[in-house]
């Protein structure tokens, strides 16, 4: 007699890997998990590596080309509402040495805070209109009353060293968009909450706040 003569499951020897629906069913469904497993995994670490990748430029230009679309640079409002932040080329992001420089849009009513930086400024008007508050006075024991300016598309002014100043989109139809030079950077800002607070009070934003994500101490010398 034949060992698989019979083709009843009670007359043949049991064995682990023996075909039945419930086997077939559990082998199926095994092949079914690893070949969803490996796309699954392998997407896992795409998005791993393009995270990297992204952050990456972010914080450096590696990689970038030397020309560059405004509108396809990173831009925030820093927890500031209102406010549209790009940096064009800074010191934090790309490695400038002397001079940093900011496209930033201001929504209709809102403003900068009260503040003053240990750099020169210079303001170009793209669009829209607005007031500067400047207080020239700045060098005494705290800002006092601002001088109040005018300022429109196409006009241009700068902010000396260490005066305290405001700039706010006072008109309620229209954006007012600048680009905004800086010296010396990365910046650090000293901000009042209102005119009359001693300059000793000031709190001290360092780094500021599209700094804060790409900034690295500069190492401590230990001699």
């Amino acid at each position: 007699m034949k060992f698989w003569q019979s083709t009843s499951n009670a007359t043949r020897p049991y064995s682990p890997y023996r075909y039945s629906p419930s086997n077939m069913q559990f082998a199926s469904s095994r092949t079914i998990t690893r070949k969803m497993a490996k796309p699954c995994l392998t997407f896992f670490f795409g998005f791993i590596a393009l995270s990297a990748i992204v952050e990456a430029s972010q914080c450096s230009i590696k990689g970038l080309p030397l020309v560059r679309n405004i509108g396809e640079l990173p831009q925030d409002n820093y927890g500031r509402e209102g406010l549209s932040h790009i940096t064009v080329a800074g010191s934090v992001l790309h490695g400038m040495k002397e001079v940093e420089v900011w496209l930033q849009t201001f929504a209709p009513g809102s403003r900068t805070p009260i503040h003053r930086h240990s750099c020169e400024e210079v303001f170009v008007v793209l669009k829209g209109s607005g007031t500067l508050y400047l207080a020239s006075g700045s060098h005494e024991k705290y800002p006092g009353k601002p001088q109040e300016f005018k300022i429109y598309s196409n006009s241009t002014f700068h902010i000396p060293v260490n005066d305290a100043h405001q700039v706010w989109n006072s008109n309620e139809d229209e954006d007012l968009q600048m680009l905004v030079i800086i010296s010396r950077p990365p910046v650090k800002v000293f901000i009042y909450e209102d005119w009359s607070m001693p300059h000793t009070a000031a709190k001290l934003k360092y780094p500021y706040y599209w700094d804060e994500h790409c900034f690295q101490s500069p190492p401590k010398d230990e001699l």
